[in-house]
């Protein structure tokens, strides 16, 4: 194979590992805002064993994300050269995943936290779960976490770690992470202007405002001449008050 076309075949291979870990972040984010939900549940009446099940079972999906991802992170950025295209994107990607991490061991801490508060080791313990006047049930966010699916077709065999071991494994990978790739984070640049949803909801309940300052809008006219109230081209209220006189 020439240099030329071996090149050419390491760009596609980077670009499509690129894109797997682009869209394995979007699946991390999904099943551990799924988790995040579910948790929330912890310690109230609709507190269970199935709701125990399936945390447990999101969490090890999540684990299994990230320890794919981690991996091959770690290998792009090891690999990458300064002035490639694309290693603005997988910086990008690095510093999301960073963050994910850390907000998902918060999540476990207080899900650990929870589940010793609230046993369920006997019957007796569901008297101890708070009534939060909760109705109806996680079923359909657990549904939602177990459609996600990752990238890659095959999911490498990870072994399976309790809560405990979870917890302290997200410091293993957080710390990995920082130690062996010199990404500093005030120098990965956003792709979009921050707060973008924000202002556009700003600016349309700003002009909701003026639309209804313009309806309540009512001229000021004196008792004995009210001939030219209803005559204003904005002053509903006031044709409505000329009516009932």
């Amino acid at each position: 194979m020439s240099r030329w076309r071996q090149s050419v075949v390491e760009i596609q291979t980077r670009k499509k590992h690129v894109n797997e870990c682009e869209r394995a972040q979007a699946a991390l984010s999904k099943v551990t805002a799924c988790f995040q939900q579910m948790a929330t549940s912890l310690g109230s009446n609709m507190d269970g064993s199935f709701l125990r099940e399936e945390l447990e079972e999101t969490r090890t999906v999540a684990h299994k994300i990230c320890s794919g991802l981690h991996r091959r992170l770690l290998s792009l950025l090891i690999e990458m050269e300064q002035g490639q295209e694309d290693k603005g994107q997988v910086e990008r990607i690095w510093v999301i995943f960073l963050s994910s991490l850390e907000n998902f061991q918060k999540d476990l801490k207080k899900v650990k936290v929870l589940q010793e508060i609230f046993p369920l080791t006997q019957r007796k313990d569901r008297r101890a779960l708070v009534n939060a006047g909760y109705a109806g049930g996680t079923s359909e966010v657990a549904a939602r976490a177990a459609m996600v699916q990752t990238p890659w077709l095959s999911v490498e065999e990870t072994a399976s770690l309790d809560l405990k071991n979870h917890i302290v494994k997200i410091d293993v990978l957080l710390e990995e992470m920082l130690q062996r790739v010199n990404v500093p984070l005030w120098s990965v640049e956003p792709t979009q202007e921050a707060w973008l949803e924000g202002v556009s909801n700003q600016d349309g309940w700003q002009e909701e405002d003026e639309s209804l300052e313009d309806i309540m809008e009512v001229e000021v006219v004196s008792q004995n001449n009210t001939s030219g109230c209803c005559n204003h081209h904005s002053c509903k209220v006031g044709c409505l008050l000329c009516l009932l006189s």
